[in-house]
């Protein structure tokens, strides 16, 4: 009987309290996680998200602030570090809430992190790559944010990781706005580091947001040994650079520009970049 007991257990997988309610955990399965509206909850949801190795879904309370008022990852992430495929689903915000300074998220070479449907990222401070997102695997933002935080390196809001071997970091950003970000090297908003790709696309009449950031080179976005960066109706704008290319910085790598105007950046717009980016002047 105790086998059978077992046996069962096996197939069912964990039950863990998230937020107050029992959530089983299939042993291989994708399972939907509601997060009630609390720090606590929403690592315990990440956690268990980690633990499955099937893509799954957490529901954050709508209209929530996640305050988070501890390192929950390791010293410097606020959450657990992402190792598997798990969604976000907003509306919901998701900040530091502390005189610690720590990145909100971290996604390791095998995690997927997909934020969705208005889920705000804010007040991240790393001390080092990344202020919101430091990213090794796969990152997607559809209809989110990443607003006010800020690298002591590179990336802002987001840092492709340099990445010589192994997994080659990937961030899309679909009609999700990047602005008030600082880094104190390259890639004010975002920094696409070596053989990392990017993504950003808003849509006509309506261009994705990379405005009001701040970093050395690439007030807006920095690519630098990149494979490949693509930007499709993004509006860089109003960033600033305290060295040179105040909207986008490129230094080697792809780079496409589909209809994303790059204007109105200090102390110049793309200046300094080699190659060229395209569709840039001044």
């Amino acid at each position: 009987m105790q086998k059978f007991r077992t046996t069962i257990r096996a197939m069912l997988g964990a039950t863990v309290v998230v937020g107050g309610m029992a959530v089983v955990a299939p042993a291989a399965q994708a399972i939907t996680i509601p997060v009630a509206c609390s720090e606590n909850a929403l690592v315990a949801a990440v956690n268990l998200a980690n633990s499955t190795p099937a893509a799954d879904t957490l529901v954050l309370a709508g209209g929530c602030t996640y305050g988070l008022t501890a390192a929950n990852g390791g010293a410097a992430n606020g959450l657990p570090v992402i190792t598997t495929q798990m969604e976000l689903i907003g509306p919901a915000t998701i900040t530091r809430a502390s005189l610690l300074l720590f990145r909100i998220f971290e996604v390791s070479p095998t995690g997927n992190l997909t934020l969705s449907t208005a889920v705000a990222v804010t007040n991240g401070s790393a001390v080092g790559n990344g202020g919101g997102i430091l990213n090794r695997g796969a990152v997607t933002l559809t209809n989110s944010s990443l607003s006010g935080n800020l690298a002591t390196l590179n990336g802002g809001g987001l840092a492709n990781l340099d990445t010589p071997v192994g997994t080659a970091p990937a961030a899309t950003f679909t009609r999700s706005p990047v602005t008030d970000n600082i880094a104190l090297l390259n890639g004010g908003g975002i920094y696409n580091g070596l053989r990392g790709t990017l993504t950003t696309t808003g849509v006509t009449g309506s261009p994705m947001l990379v405005g009001r950031n701040t970093g050395s080179r690439g007030g807006g976005i920095a690519a630098v040994s990149s494979t490949a960066t693509t930007m499709t109706q993004t509006a860089v704008t109003t960033n600033v650079a305290v060295l040179t290319a105040g909207g986008v910085y490129r230094q080697g790598g792809t780079m496409t520009n589909n209809n994303s105007p790059i204007s109105g950046n200090l102390l110049n717009n793309c200046l300094g970049s080699v190659p060229a980016v395209p569709s840039c002047t001044g």
